[in-house]
């Protein structure tokens, strides 16, 4: 059985996304430059689902990110805006998990971005269970 790649106890730096910018694991690459890399979703919940993830810095989530890390930050929102032109985008969604009830299963903080062409993409997104929004 191989090393665990996936889940909230695993080190970012062990992760599935650290394997995938070391060349270690392969994807679907839309995208890279020497702070970023883009991939597409093997798991698309949208007709366009990229993951969008920093090579400057190895963290879990958003709750771990410093000050120093802010124009990094700010940098990899300027890819998701060059990356969904390039790819003829217009309109599409943002999301970062943060945190395992927000259904992050990758500890890499990593920015989802999805867009179903020219359908609409449903609001609100994965708020609640269906037990709940039936009430």
């Amino acid at each position: 059985m191989g090393k665990k790649l996936v889940g909230l106890d695993v080190k970012p730096s062990d992760s599935l996304f650290a394997e995938i910018i070391k060349g270690n694991i392969p994807s679907n690459k839309v995208y890279e430059d020497d702070r970023s890399y883009v991939f597409r979703d093997i798991n698309p919940v949208a007709s366009t689902h990229l993951l969008i993830i920093s090579k400057k810095f190895e963290i879990g989530n958003v709750r771990e990110a410093t000050p120093e890390m802010e124009a990094d930050l700010g940098y990899l929102l300027r890819v998701a805006a060059k990356v969904a032109k390039s790819e003829g985008i217009e309109d599409y969604r943002l999301v970062i998990n943060s945190g395992a009830k927000a259904l992050q299963t990758v500890n890499y903080l990593h920015i989802h971005l999805i867009s179903n062409g020219e359908s609409n993409l449903t609001w609100p997104p994965g708020v609640g269970t269906k037990e709940k929004s039936e009430k």
